[in-house]
């Protein structure tokens, strides 16, 4: 219980990486093994996740990204792109996996697939993105408390400007966008935002027991 907190107190949104420091490749297969094992409603993971380390890559990135020196300093950027849209291949293709992973006959969840198909595919395509966002979005918390808990620093992102990121990234011809950025690294001493309390609201005022 005690570490929880105590992980969670340390994360902040960190302002100024350190170059010169590289997460391990072991810790970053950790961090996206996390990932993968995220919450997703229907088990459907509609997004792709893309782990950016070429520095050209991510100088082109930059001045999409407001100029943040994240996006340069940061020892691994991790891109989560969401389905832009999607039909039955995308539930066809979760049955299948199913009936792979737990080792039974796929017609047995036709019925199953139908119900999602049956609330999922008519949804007007504005509902679609705002649905496959809200996925991302469960994926990319779980990913920020992994790395609190290897002490590993990040800085969520949502400034910068997704059409650029899908040029570059050629995600447009995948159906995918660009949706939020985790710049993933270790805090330069220099960042004085460290050094700043936590500000949330107070238990009393933002929960409520019923």
């Amino acid at each position: 219980m005690k570490s929880i907190i105590e992980n969670r107190t340390w994360r902040y949104a960190t302002k100024k990486f350190d170059a010169t420091k590289k997460v391990a490749d072991k810790d970053i297969e950790i961090l996206l093994e996390a990932t993968r094992l995220s919450a997703s409603s229907f088990g459907l993971q509609p997004y792709h996740v893309l782990v950016v380390t070429n520095q050209a890559i991510k100088e082109q990135l930059k001045p999409a990204s407001w100029g943040q020196t994240q996006i340069t300093d940061a020892s691994h950027l991790i891109v989560f792109a969401n389905a832009t849209d999607f039909g039955d291949d995308m539930i066809d293709d979760y049955l299948n996996n199913v009936s792979e992973t737990r080792n039974i006959p796929v017609d047995t969840l036709k019925g199953y697939g139908e119900f999602m198909k049956e609330k999922l595919l008519p949804l007007p395509q504005d509902s679609k993105t705002v649905w496959t966002e809200k996925q991302v979005y469960l994926a990319f918390g779980n990913l920020m408390q992994a790395a609190a808990e290897l002490k590993i620093d990040t800085c969520p992102m949502e400034g910068f400007e997704p059409e650029k990121y899908n040029e570059i990234l050629g995600l447009e011809d995948k159906n995918l966008n660009a949706c939020v950025v985790l710049a993933v690294g270790y805090r330069s001493e220099e960042d004085e935002t460290q050094h700043y309390a936590k500000v949330r609201k107070s238990p009393e005022e933002l929960f409520t027991h019923i």
